[in-house]
C-alpha cells in the first residue's frame, strides 16, 4: 500500500527511495538520531549527516513515513541551496576556484561608490533594499569567500511577472533571507508552492505579531472534517494543554492556520502557524511544526504573554519566531473579539494551479515573485524571494549589521598565535573601528566551524580584546577587559578559572605573594601559573591554535568543507 499526501506529486514511499538514493549517489550518510510520536498524527524526526553533524534537519509530518520524507527533503533543500554553508567561510582555496557557490554565478566589480551594471539591475529593487543611496557595491561581498579583490558574487533569479532575470548579490540573499522560501520537491510546482507557502505563513505570522491582531476560533465541525489532525488536538487537551486553533487567512485572503498552546502551569503561550492552499495541510503543519522535536515535557518554558507590543514586534523578537517560534505574542493576540471573520477556505488544486494562485495572490498585493532552481543534486531545489515580504531581518542590516564585518579581521584572527606586536595593534584598531559588540561570538564573525571543546568555540570579541591587550602589555585595557570576561562569565570552568585568577593578580599587584597560595586553593595551581604568564607576556592567546588559511585547524570546520566538496564535485 502507498501513501500519498495533499500537495504532492509522488508516493511518500516513492519520495523517500529517490530522496535517499541521490543523497546515497552524493555521497551522504543521513542517520535518524530521534524520533518523537507525543499525539496521534503528529511525528518529527532528528536527521545528521554521519561524518559531518552541523549538517542536520528536522522533519515533521502527520506520520512516520511523511515526518521521514519531510527530513529527508529538508535536507536535500538545504544542501541544493548550499545553506549549511551560509554562516562559514570556505576557505581561501575554495574562494579561488573558478565557482565559488554554482556554476551560474557572476562575479561584478566591487564598486567603492555605486553599483556595476547588471547587479540587481532593477530601480526598484535598488531603491527597496538601498532606500538612502548608502550602499556601495563594494559593501555586498560575500562572507563565504570574503574576497573583495574578486567582486561581488551574484546569481540568477527570475521574475515570475515578465520572466527578466535579475542577478542578486550572495551577501544580501545571506544577511536578509536564512532560508526563508528554501523548498525540495517531486516537482517544480510542488516545491515552489511550499516555497512560496512558507514565505507567506511567516509573512501572516509577523503581520499579525507587529500589529496585534486577534484571530477568528475555527469551529470544532471544520476541524472535525479531518479526524487525524482532531485527534491530536484532543490528545494535547487531554494531556491538559489549553489549544486555541485559529483561522490565520486574514478574512480568507491567504492559505494560514495557526495553533496556539498556553501552558497551564509556567502561562507561557507558543503559536504555530501552518500555510497550503488546501486547509488541511495548513492545519497540519501548523500542528506539527508545534510538536516538532519536542516530546509533551518539553512544551514548558515559553513566554508569558507580553503588553509591549514593541516588544512584541521588535526584528529580535521576530527573529525568535522565524528560528523555533519561542518568541512573545502579545495580549491582542488571546483576545475575545477578532479582527476578522472565520472563513473556511480550502484553495487547493494541483501543485501547478496551487503556485499559480499563489503568484497571483502576492501579485495582486502588489508583490513581485523572484525565484532560482537548483538541481545540481538530482533533486529539485528552490529558494523564492518576494522583497519587502519574505526578510527575515531588516534590509538595513545591509548597512549597520553586514555579516562580512568580519571579512577584513578573518586573516589575521586565523594567525593570532603568531601575530606580531605591530599586527596585534593593528587588530585591536580593527576591531574598534568595526564598533563590535564584547559579546559577539569570534567563530561568528569570522565563520568559523569551532571544535565543541576548543577555545575557539566559547572566544567572544571581549575575550579577544583582552588577550590582545596582554599581548602588548597594554595593562589598563587588559584590566579592564578582564573585568568585563569575569562579569560576563560563559566559558568553560577550566578558562574561566585561569580569567578569574588574573583579576586577582591585577588586584593584588605587588600584594600577590601574601594571597597566591589562597588563589591556587581556588582556582587551581595551573589557572593562577597561567594568569601569571599572560600578564608577564610570557604566554599569549593561552588555549587558541592557528587556525590557517582554509580554518584547517579545526576539525569540525574541515569536515564541513569536504561536504562542500562532496557536494560541489557532483
Amino acid at each position: 500500500m502507498s501513501h500519498t499526501l495533499p500537495g504532492k506529486d509522488a508516493t511518500l514511499e516513492d519520495t523517500i527511495a529517490t530522496l535517499q538514493g541521490r543523497l546515497a549517489a552524493l555521497g551522504f550518510h543521513p542517520e535518524e538520531v530521534s524520533w518523537l510520536h507525543p499525539v496521534d498524527g503528529c511525528w518529527s524526526v532528528h536527521l545528521r549527516e554521519r561524518d559531518c553533524p552541523l549538517i542536520y534537519t528536522n522533519g515533521k509530518g502527520g506520520s512516520e513515513l511523511a515526518a521521514r520524507a519531510s527530513a529527508l527533503g529538508e535536507l536535500c533543500e538545504r544542501l541544493g541551496n548550499h545553506y549549511f554553508w551560509t554562516h562559514y567561510y570556505l576557505g581561501r582555496e575554495r574562494s579561488g576556484r573558478p565557482w565559488v557557490h554554482f556554476a551560474r554565478e557572476r562575479w561584478f566589480e566591487a564598486c567603492e561608490e555605486g553599483w556595476p551594471d547588471g547587479l540587481l539591475d532593477d530601480e526598484a529593487l535598488r531603491d527597496f533594499y538601498d532606500p538612502d543611496a548608502a550602499l556601495a557595491a563594494a559593501q555586498l561581498v560575500d562572507f563565504n569567500s570574503g574576497d573583495a579583490g574578486r567582486g561581488v558574487c551574484a546569481l540568477p533569479y527570475t521574475r515570475v511577472s515578465d520572466g527578466q532575470t535579475v542577478w542578486f548579490p550572495v551577501n544580501l540573499i545571506g544577511n536578509l533571507y536564512l532560508s526563508n522560501g528554501m523548498a525540495a520537491g517531486n516537482s517544480a510546482p510542488e516545491a515552489r508552492t511550499q516555497a512560496l507557502s512558507e514565505v507567506i505563513e511567516r509573512a501572516v505570522k509577523f503581520r499579525v505579531l507587529q500589529g496585534g491582531l486577534c484571530l477568528p476560533d475555527i469551529p470544532q465541525q471544520v476541524i472535525d472534517r479531518h479526524p487525524a489532525i482532531a485527534a491530536g488536538i484532543a490528545s494535547l487537551r487531554a494531556a491538559g494543554f489549553h489549544i486555541l486553533v485559529k483561522d490565520a487567512s486574514l478574512g480568507g485572503r491567504y492559505p494560514v492556520a495557526c495553533v496556539t498552546l498556553v501552558h497551564p502551569r509556567d502561562h507561557g503561550v507558543f503559536a504555530s502557524f501552518g500555510a497550503h492552499p488546501s486547509f488541511a495541510v495548513a492545519l497540519e503543519r501548523a500542528l506539527t511544526e508545534l510538536l516538532q522535536g519536542r516530546a509533551l515535557d518539553a512544551l514548558a518554558g515559553f513566554p508569558e504573554p507580553a503588553f509591549d507590543p514593541e516588544e512584541v514586534a521588535s526584528p529580535a523578537n521576530l527573529e525568535l519566531h522565524f528560528i523555533d517560534s519561542s518568541g512573545s505574542v502579545g495580549w491582542p493576540f488571546l483576545g475575545t473579539k477578532p479582527d476578522f471573520a472565520f472563513c473556511d477556505w480550502n484553495f487547493e488544486g494541483s501543485t501547478a494551479a496551487d503556485w499559480d494562485s499563489l503568484c497571483a495572490l502576492l501579485h495582486e498585493d502588489g508583490n513581485q515573485i523572484y525565484v532560482a532552481d537548483f538541481e545540481e543534486t538530482g533533486v529539485y531545489c528552490c529558494r523564492v524571494i518576494v522583497p519587502g515580504l519574505s526578510e527575515i531581518y531588516p534590509v538595513d542590516d545591509l548597512e549597520w549589521e553586514n555579516n562580512n564585518i568580519g571579512n577584513p579581521l578573518r586573516g589575521p584572527i586565523a594567525r593570532l598565535p603568531g601575530l606580531s606586536d605591530a599586527e596585534c595593534r593593528a587588530l585591536a584598531d580593527a576591531l574598534d573601528a568595526a564598533s563590535l559588540a564584547d559579546e559577539k561570538p569570534v567563530w561568528e564573525l569570522i565563520g568559523l566551524a569551532a571544535d565543541p571543546d576548543s577555545a575557539w568555540a566559547s572566544l567572544r570579541v571581549g575575550e579577544l580584546r583582552a588577550l590582545i591587550a596582554l599581548a602588548l602589555s597594554d595593562e589598563e585595557n587588559a584590566r579592564a577587559q578582564t573585568e568585563w570576561v569575569c562579569r560576563f562569565g560563559q566559558l568553560p570552568a577550566a578558562r574561566m578559572a585561569v580569567w578569574r585568577a588574573l583579576e586577582a593578580v591585577f588586584e593584588f599587584g605587588a600584594s600577590l605573594p601574601d594571597y597566591r597560595a589562597m588563589l591556587a586553593t581556588l582556582w587551581g595551581e595551573d589557572a593562577v601559573a597561567t594568569a601569571e604568564a599572560l600578564k608577564a607576556g610570557h604566554e599569549r592567546f593561552f588555549g587558541l591554535v592557528a587556525l590557517g588559511e582554509n580554518f584547517e585547524g579545526s576539525a569540525r570546520h574541515r569536515q564541513l568543507l569536504a561536504a562542500y566538496d562532496k557536494l560541489t564535485a557532483a
